[in-house]
């Protein structure tokens, strides 16, 4: 068994918006499904053993979701505090330490690295440098954002999937790396801006696409998504190839 679940898909301000009425939030305040929360996801594999990773922290209701040790630890992508909010008041937490593992980023977010509690973290990840837990491999790969920031391979039982979040294009050494790849099942990607928008630090939809057809996963698949990009897509098909991600999506 191999498994992503999106445990949130929403740009930093979520969907719906805080006091926005376009059509997109009005639609999430209406109907539940179209709702967006912090940016998150959730690997889950079979080795020796049963294994559950969290990719990022941002939801705040962690300690709700997930009970002590019913998971291996969080892969953070970066330290912005929309991916990290949720460890603030967790790390208090009276359990095991709880493993961490994260690019090199010694200003952190906050005082959480200083003050790290149960949090276990782990000497930070290099970028191309695969490691292995129980039979998954995971490999952090650069991406292009204003703190340092990885998205991340993973290959299990002869499956691979990329999520890569948050990130303005992708580096060309990460691009390389992709592409010599021969087959990614699914690939996750930030893409919070409609096409008429600039991106800032994120995709707009016109450099997803671009990715998209360099790339050429099996499926390719948006996250971090802001209720303008959604509003777009109210009025817009979405291009051949593209799929919209949602809070609670899986795949196998």
């Amino acid at each position: 068994m191999f498994k992503l679940t999106l445990l949130g898909t929403g740009a930093v301000g979520g969907v719906p918006l805080y006091g926005c009425e376009c059509e997109a939030c009005l639609r999430a305040y209406s109907d539940d499904s179209w709702r967006r929360e912090p940016c998150s996801a959730m690997v889950e594999w079979e080795g020796d053993a049963r294994h559950c990773l969290l990719i990022d922290a941002g939801l705040m209701d962690l300690h709700h979701r997930f009970p002590a040790g019913s998971y291996d630890g969080f892969l953070l992508t970066h330290y912005h505090v929309d991916h990290v909010q949720g460890l603030f008041h967790l790390r208090w937490g009276n359990t095991a330490p709880i493993p961490v593992w994260g690019p090199d980023d010694p200003d952190g977010c906050a005082d959480l690295l200083k003050h790290p509690g149960c949090l276990s973290f782990n000497p930070p990840l290099s970028d191309g440098k695969p490691f292995v837990l129980d039979g998954l491999t995971i490999t952090p790969v650069a991406l292009n954002h204003s703190k340092p920031t990885f998205g991340y391979l993973f290959h299990c039982a002869c499956k691979t999937f990329a999520y890569l979040t948050d990130t303005d294009g992708l580096p060309e050494q990460t691009t390389t790396l992709l592409e010599s790849i021969d087959q990614i099942d699914v690939l996750v990607i930030d893409c919070s801006f409609a096409p008429n928008d600039k991106g800032n630090n994120h995709n707009n939809l016109v450099t997803a696409v671009a990715i998209s057809q360099r790339i050429q996963p099996k499926r390719f698949v948006l996250t971090h998504v802001g209720h303008r990009l959604d509003h777009w897509l109210m009025h817009h098909p979405i291009p051949e190839g593209i799929e919209l991600g949602a809070d609670g999506m899986t795949f196998l």
